[in-house]
């Protein structure tokens, strides 16, 4: 398989995982169907991540992944799959509160926006069953526990 992975950081927070480590965890999810893919992954801080919640997304408040598919017109060969922006401070805050490793928490970020650009998603029960089930899968291959149990 051959990804191509941009990182850009525009984030002042300061426990940010290194970019090894967010690539091990985006090419792991990449690597799942197989497929070729380019990906950026955009590393911001809360306004950045307002900005383009309330732009995309009529919510007017950061989020800590979006994601963003890309789809090139009809005969263009690219293998971008899109981007991804994640809001460092929010995904910090989230680990905090939810007493998980932050590490742990930014592979899980990272697998579930990847998963998103390849087109899973959590709109049904039945969607967020499977999109969810994959990421179990995909995060204990990394020695990362269940990011839904109610105890870690």
């Amino acid at each position: 398989m051959n990804s191509e992975l941009e990182i850009q950081i525009a984030s002042k927070e300061k426990h940010l995982p290194s970019e090894g480590a967010l690539r091990q965890w985006a090419q792991i999810a990449l690597e799942q169907d197989g497929a070729d893919a380019g990906v950026v992954i955009r590393i911001v801080d809360e306004e950045e991540s307002r900005r383009l919640n309330d732009k995309y997304r009529d919510r007017d408040k950061p989020t800590n992944v979006l994601s963003f598919p890309f789809e090139a017109p009809p005969g263009v060969p690219v293998n971008h799959i899109g981007d991804l922006v994640v809001c460092a401070p929010l995904v910090s805050a989230q680990a905090i509160a939810q007493g998980k490793p932050l590490e742990h928490h930014w592979a899980h970020m990272i697998v579930h926006g990847i998963l998103h650009l390849r087109g899973y998603d959590h709109m049904t029960e039945e969607d967020a069953e499977r999109m969810e089930s994959l990421e179990r899968n995909l995060l204990q291959s990394m020695g990362i526990p269940d990011p839904y149990s109610e105890t870690q």
